[in-house]
């Protein structure tokens, strides 16, 4: 019985610190390279720039605006169809995405989504390219720079 316990308790400790590890990181898990969530939630005074499916979003954190603001380029030699982009706020609030468009080879889209009225310590994003989720052209509380949202 004795050896049975102290098995027992082996697991278990085990098991607490692989908890205690994971809850302590700020890593999202990555659904493939065509998923929803990026790798890492970001401060409010970090950078995002990535290259997902050709398409190169860079992302800072303007608090006087309380704005993400940035650009989103395509990195490949062909178009890339209906380019879009959102965040992820850390208290579960998504913003955008942004309205959906053709981006050329080489062309940069400017790209800001405003997050009012919302407190948040934390967040990620990513581009989305082709048909997907928010391909419709829908628009949830984004707009480009362009004045496409629906809040113009």
């Amino acid at each position: 019985m004795s050896r049975i316990h102290t098995l027992f308790t082996a697991i278990v400790i085990a098991l607490a610190i692989s908890v205690i590890n994971g809850c302590s990181r700020t890593d999202k898990l990555t659904i493939g390279d065509e998923g929803e969530e990026s790798n890492t939630e970001l401060a409010l005074n970090e950078q995002y720039d990535e290259v997902r499916s050709g398409a190169r979003l860079i992302l800072t954190y303007h608090a006087q605006t309380n704005a993400f603001k940035g650009t989103v380029e395509n990195t490949t030699d062909e178009t890339l169809k209906q380019v879009r982009v959102e965040v992820h706020l850390s208290n579960g609030t998504e913003l955008g995405p942004t309205p959906s468009g053709d981006l050329a080879p080489g062309e940069i889209r400017e790209i800001e989504l405003v997050a009012t009225g919302t407190e948040f310590n934390g967040w990620t994003a990513h581009a989305e390219v082709g048909e997907g989720e928010h391909s419709s052209g829908e628009s949830h509380g984004a707009h480009d720079s362009e004045g496409g949202g629906e809040h113009n």
